[in-house]
């Protein structure tokens, strides 16, 4: 009996086997289907907006819940620059980098890195390079201490732009006495502003200085950056329109899909946005996320660099679906070409395909159309 079990069993396997085999060989029958249109959360940037019209209204609203969320009724009154030059170094024939400092508030300088090509023939276009969270980063953006990849200032003197790399406020030149990026000491003096106000504030100022120098074409300025350059990068682009081109890579997550969310507004070190700390305990958030600020940049040209794998990666994939929506915005504006984004799984980085890119990025839109052309071979 147990042998007769036992032989029925083992038919019953051939059999499944057979069965898994044949399934495998056959074909797979798959259906003609119509694209559907993608949902998600992102979708409210444009709610009961359908015309051109009705958006230019729309991002009236939007722009005054941006200089809410940073405060910027609180900045104090922009005093003379009163530019100072430092010292000057000729960087292999090719660029001349100053030191400069300048006013940004009442008896307080920024610092920053100056580049000029020596080979310019007329006003050429500028840049605004931002560096990240480093203590010495105008130092780092110009290419002289740690990682070269994020050396902005002499890539791009050398690629013929006037280049300015200023100091993040708590960074540099003005290490607070608790260390680099500490904001304690700045929230005394403005507790009513924020870190991102006067960050924000303070880098359009370094647009004002370039607009001082007769090297620099006025209407040819863009930004760049990586981390919280990245982000510097979005937050200027948004708030001063004289940004005609803006790069910003691996910029920080947004307020919603977020679970680290509480880390715009930190309880120490460096804090973003103070006074939305108690809306994000109670889990609510501000009235104004990343989408809207982005959008705040369209017609003008914009390219988002990130890594899927930079962060919590749920969240990184939100920023996808953000980003759909956005292009919406261009192609209201009519300005798509003005739009892209590049997404990749190489991290928190500046690999060489992302700087190429934003250089590329720059150049497309604030060089002449000569610069980027292509041509034939003449035989």
């Amino acid at each position: 009996m147990r042998l007769l079990y036992l032989c029925l069993l083992m038919c019953l396997c051939c059999v499944l086997i057979e069965q898994s085999t044949l399934k495998a060989d056959e074909p797979i029958l798959r259906k003609r289907s119509e694209p559907v249109k993608i949902t998600s959360c992102w979708d409210d940037l444009l709610e009961g907006v359908e015309t051109p019209e009705e958006w230019v209204a729309h991002k009236k609203i939007i722009r005054q819940r941006y200089l809410d969320l940073i405060r910027d009724q609180f900045k104090p009154k922009k005093p003379a620059m009163e530019i100072q030059f430092h010292d000057t170094v000729i960087v292999d024939g090719v660029y001349r980098r100053q030191l400069i400092s300048y006013q940004v508030e009442e008896g307080e300088r920024a610092h920053a890195f100056l580049g000029v090509p020596l080979t310019l023939k007329g006003p050429a276009p500028a840049v605004v390079a931002l560096h990240g969270t480093y203590a010495n980063g105008k130092k780092r953006a110009a290419g002289l201490v740690d990682n070269p990849d994020k050396a902005y200032l002499d890539h791009l003197c050398r690629q013929g732009y006037v280049v300015i790399a200023p100091d993040h406020f708590v960074a540099g030149h003005r290490i607070p006495d608790a260390g680099p990026y500490d904001t304690e000491e700045f929230y005394k003096k403005h507790p009513k502003w924020t870190a991102v106000g006067k960050f924000t504030y303070e880098h359009s100022i370094a647009i004002d200085v370039l607009e001082t120098l007769r090297e620099v074409n006025p209407d040819r300025i863009g930004v760049l950056g990586h981390s919280l350059g990245g982000h510097g990068s979005l937050f200027l682009a948004a708030y001063d329109e004289r940004v005609k081109a803006a790069a910003g890579n691996c910029s920080a997550s947004f307020f919603r899909q977020n679970s680290k969310v509480e880390a715009w507004s930190r309880d120490h070190w460096y804090i973003y946005f103070k006074h939305i700390r108690p809306g994000l305990l109670k889990g609510e958030l501000p009235p104004i996320d990343f989408h809207e600020i982005m959008a705040l940049v369209a017609p003008r040209a914009y390219l988002d660099l990130s890594g899927l794998n930079d962060g919590d990666p749920l969240t990184q994939r939100q920023r996808i679906l953000m980003l759909l929506k956005v292009m919406d915005v261009y192609e209201l504006e009519k300005a798509p070409q003005n739009f892209a984004f590049f997404v990749h799984g190489k991290g928190h980085s500046v690999a060489h395909e992302s700087r190429e890119l934003m250089y590329g990025w720059m150049d497309t839109h604030l060089k002449p159309a000569s610069a980027t052309r292509t041509k034939l071979v003449v035989p």
